[in-house]
């Protein structure tokens, strides 16, 4: 009788804990999904492939990548928000977590409360480039080319809510003209444009630009990002050119459905803090044309607040822009 009262008790005591506890005593127990809301073979797909491979081994578990495309990323968003939170279902984005909260319309979902941050991941620096044959030679002579012929120049990028759109729209902010733009159904079709001179300028990621620029089928003008590239230690940084605060790069970051568990995000958190110090995911960065975040930023706290100000800061520049997507 006394052994069956102190299980009874214990049994009690048990199911007496908090659910985040008693999660994350045994999380995770089974294969965890990593959603991208890409094609397979994209850049953030390679993020995410390298991420899950490290987060696998640290986590004891098999971190199987799924890939859901479709709506500019906000379908796969859609998806995770919705799904269980129990660790189980994460969603690997990059910007335009933060931009499609201004560009959609009826989209299904809070981006700031219907998620938890887990942590950045990586920040992919773009380069702003123009056909080989454009008269300018740095970016201040650019900036004033532009100014100059206005709609007449042509900018290309590979669809609305892309990296290279929002890159166009930040720079005809910074600079206050406004220039003719094409969107192209992808990075391909527009770079192949631009190598053809059929339009003038466009901005993209180093995964699609470095190979282009060295090979000098393109005029490379400028970075995106506060610092010059390892890559390409001449080429300057927007600001070099005069356009103070000019800052963008295609971040990613994981995130897990609202209410999933303190203890499984701090578990999640730390399968990422170890990923980014593997020497294989920093090599493999390195051919992309990156490199892991600090370890400060790879926090769920600096990422929440990064991705606040992600928010408030495109969304001026898309409704000036008046660029709405349904």
């Amino acid at each position: 009788m006394r052994i069956w009262k102190k299980a009874a008790i214990a049994a009690l005591a048990l199911a007496a804990l908090p659910l985040g506890s008693a999660n994350a005593q045994t999380y995770p127990s089974r294969p965890i999904t990593m959603v991208v809301p890409f094609a397979a073979g994209g850049p953030t797909d390679t993020v995410a492939r390298l991420m899950a491979e490290s987060m696998s081994r640290t986590l004891g578990q098999q971190v199987v990548v799924e890939n859901i495309g479709g709506a500019g990323g906000t379908r796969a968003a859609g998806q995770v928000a919705k799904a269980a939170p129990d660790g189980y279902t994460v969603l690997m984005h990059h910007i335009g977590q933060a931009t499609s909260a201004s560009l959609y319309r009826k989209l299904p979902y809070n981006v700031l409360t219907d998620f938890e941050t887990v942590g950045l991941v990586t920040d992919v620096p773009m380069t702003l480039i123009g056909k080989s044959a454009l008269e300018p030679k740095t970016i201040t002579e650019l900036v004033a080319y532009v100014k100059d012929k206005k709609d007449a120049v042509i900018y290309g990028n590979a669809g609305v809510g892309s990296a290279s759109h929002l890159c166009g729209m930040l720079l005809m902010s910074a600079i206050g003209t406004q220039v003719t733009t094409v969107p192209y159904q992808g990075t391909g079709p527009a770079m192949n444009d631009l190598v053809g001179g059929q339009i003038d300028l466009m901005c993209d990621q180093t995964t699609n630009t470095t190979g282009q620029i060295k090979a000098g089928k393109v005029k490379a003008y400028a970075v995106t990002t506060p610092n010059r590239l390892k890559a390409m230690p001449d080429l300057p940084t927007m600001q070099e050119g005069g356009l103070k605060g000019f800052e963008v790069a295609v971040w990613h970051g994981l995130y897990a459905p609202k209410g999933t568990p303190a203890d499984v995000i701090a578990k999640l958190n730390g399968a990422v803090k170890t990923a980014l110090l593997d020497p294989k995911v920093i090599a493999r960065f390195a051919d992309l044309g990156t490199e892991p975040v600090a370890q400060d930023r790879a926090t769920p706290e600096a990422h929440k607040a990064f991705l606040a100000a992600e928010v408030a800061k495109w969304k001026p520049i898309i409704e000036s822009a008046g660029v709405y997507a349904d």
